[in-house]
């Protein structure tokens, strides 16, 4: 089983920016996959708002679009997600995933609080 390590998350004033990251195992072929960021607030589904493919492409959700910048580090094995101009409705669970033919992998997710 392979665990992605998030980390990066905290509490925020409304306006203010948040770097997080997701780390893979050194043995992870890290390239190939896809990688993408999701946020769940309680009682809520798990929502897509970020993912970059292996050839780089990146797609957004509306909500985020503008403000959060996915990119990746395929030396490091690490995806971020560069969160500006933060908003109390972006307050959540935030957790990274890996996607590549039939396989996904998951972290244990990190809480990101907006709130003055």
């Amino acid at each position: 089983q392979v665990h992605l390590v998030e980390s990066g998350g905290g509490l925020v004033q409304p306006g203010g920016s948040l770097r997080l990251s997701c780390a893979a195992p050194s043995e992870f072929f890290f390239a190939v996959y896809a990688m993408h960021w999701y946020r769940q607030t309680p009682g809520n589904p798990r929502l897509l708002i970020a993912a970059i493919g292996s050839d780089g492409e990146k797609i957004y959700a509306d909500s985020v679009k503008g403000r959060f910048t996915i990119s990746r580090d395929n030396a490091k094995k690490t995806v971020y997600l560069q969160m500006n101009s933060l908003k109390p409705g972006d307050t959540a669970v935030y957790y990274c995933s890996a996607e590549w033919r039939n396989e996904e992998y998951w972290g244990q997710g990190t809480q990101v609080t907006v709130s003055a």
